[in-house]
């Protein structure tokens, strides 16, 4: 499968980081930086499938899963694009489903060519 070379975030993410307490913030950096180093070997705790997702979709599990919150991405090519912040599902299971979903969408819409 190759190396990713790349993390890049879709600007709603930004825009959705920009509302997280600093600490968590801090946290989704660092384990998008374990997605640089680790790639496709990172694996639980700090990475794992969604499950019932309508379309492969990945979250990162910041702190090793004790964070409130997720990354969802998906890797495309040689590329991770990080498409989605949302609460855990045990924390918010309505805002875990429509992070889910908004990552899903936004990530059709990358793969079609209509970077955001």
């Amino acid at each position: 499968m190759g190396v990713i070379v790349e993390v890049r975030f879709r600007k709603e993410v930004v825009a959705e980081l920009s509302v997280l307490p600093p600490r968590e913030v801090d946290a989704i950096r660092n384990a998008v930086r374990k997605l640089e180093s680790a790639a496709d070997n990172l694996g639980f705790p700090h990475s794992s499938a969604v499950k019932n997702a309508p379309a492969p979709l990945r979250e990162l599990r910041p702190r090793r899963g004790s964070s409130p919150w997720r990354a969802f991405y998906r890797r495309i090519g040689d590329i991770a694009v990080v498409a989605g912040i949302g609460p855990e599902a045990q924390v918010d299971p309505r805002g875990f489903a429509r992070a889910v979903a908004a990552a899903v969408e936004r990530l059709a819409d990358e793969e079609a060519g209509s970077h955001g």
